[in-house]
């Protein structure tokens, strides 16, 4: 297929094999030949629409090579301003970027929201709406009443017991947090990760930073509200998943763990930082077998556990569009149903969330 524009003869040819790259180099180097600046503007303007079309799979230069059953409709070595703008034409990313944009702003309402209708302190006037109220503690001894009255309502201590302040939020909002980064960091990865090879390896890096980060953020309330009553198996878990998961950081930062013989590395890391939170999930329920609520917040982690494990089978074995391949470019292929399952396990996770601040409100820590 050919392109001819204008009086001076530009023209532009191209095989099924032709990269944008090269296109975009013929059409460069033709410029020169023009004298004439309006046939210059022209020809620049015919030299960007080649090289921002969308192109197929054996047109892609090696950077973006991953997926032989996707066929068409891809962006390669585009500018920032067209890669941005892209966000809102059709393409084989569109849906990447969009669910997992839209799974942003989700978390973001419902940071907005947990703010807003969970203060960390509860007035006296409102408890007799929540269930049970909140938990009427004796002080046993003098020596206790300053640790007692720090978690004491203001304005309910009569001398000898008081009601309860709800427990902390921060790891609810460590959560939220570890969610929002991933969400905007897959985002940004394949919005912008057509533009050169040097950018999209360090979007990948970041790509792969939101995993760790959601990973370990997950993690953080049911260890937290789980053991809040007992500290050192609290700081224990905590400080091991955490661990895990800078590892995990540090592994999708360095390039030489990039590399493909590095990919059993960084799947065994990734895995083993999963297995370090499932641990004290487990822990949990031996400690807490007469706890409705342990296991209510148990069902909601396996049903989490269940659908991101769902995500990576669909992920790893790229169905359905290895049955048809071509078939599902626009929409439809394992890529973007895998941002669906994620989306989907992290607001079950959310849930599961409210479980434990629930249930840690009522129930408190006794003072002993």
């Amino acid at each position: 297929m050919g392109v001819d524009y204008g009086d001076e003869g530009v023209v532009v040819r191209r095989s099924s094999t032709t990269t944008t790259t090269a296109l975009a180099a013929e059409m460069k180097s033709s410029l020169s030949s023009l004298g004439d600046s309006g046939n210059r503007e022209k020809a620049r303007e015919l030299w960007c629409n080649v090289k921002h079309q969308l192109v197929e799979y054996s047109q892609l230069p090696e950077y973006l090579r991953d997926n032989a059953f996707i066929i068409r409709h891809y962006r390669a070595d585009w500018n920032f301003k067209h890669a941005f703008y892209s966000m809102f034409s059709m393409h084989n990313e569109t849906f990447n970027v969009w669910s997992h944009f839209i799974g942003f702003l989700l978390f973001l309402c419902l940071t907005i929201y947990t703010v807003l209708h969970m203060p960390s302190m509860v007035e006296p006037a409102t408890l007799e709406r929540l269930k049970s109220g909140y938990i009427m503690e004796s002080l046993p001894s003098y020596l206790q009443l300053p640790e007692a009255l720090s978690s004491c309502v203001p304005g309910t201590f009569d001398g000898t017991r008081c009601i309860q302040k709800p427990i902390t939020r921060w790891p609810f909002f460590v959560f939220l947090g570890g969610a929002m980064f991933c969400m905007l960091a897959s985002t940004t990865c394949h919005l912008l990760g057509c533009r050169c090879a040097r950018t999209f390896y360090m979007l990948m890096r970041m790509d792969y930073c939101g995993i760790a980060a959601l990973t370990v953020a997950s993690f953080y309330p049911p260890v937290f509200y789980s053991f809040m009553c007992h500290p050192n198996l609290c700081k224990m878990y905590l400080g091991i998943v955490t661990t895990m998961g800078v590892g995990c950081v540090l592994i999708s930062l360095i390039p030489v763990f990039q590399t493909p013989e590095y990919r059993p590395v960084r799947a065994a890391m990734f895995a083993t930082m999963g297995v370090s939170g499932i641990v004290p999930c487990v822990h949990k329920i031996f400690m807490y077998q007469d706890e409705v609520q342990a296991y209510e917040a148990l069902y909601m982690e396996v049903q989490m556990f269940l659908i991101y494990a769902m995500a990576g089978l669909v992920y790893a074995t790229r169905i359905p569009e290895r049955w048809r391949p071509g078939a599902f470019d626009i929409i439809g292929n394992s890529h973007q149903l895998f941002h669906v399952l994620v989306v989907w396990a992290a607001y079950v996770h959310y849930q599961g969330g409210l479980v434990y601040l629930k249930w840690r409100d009522v129930k408190g820590c006794p003072l002993s």
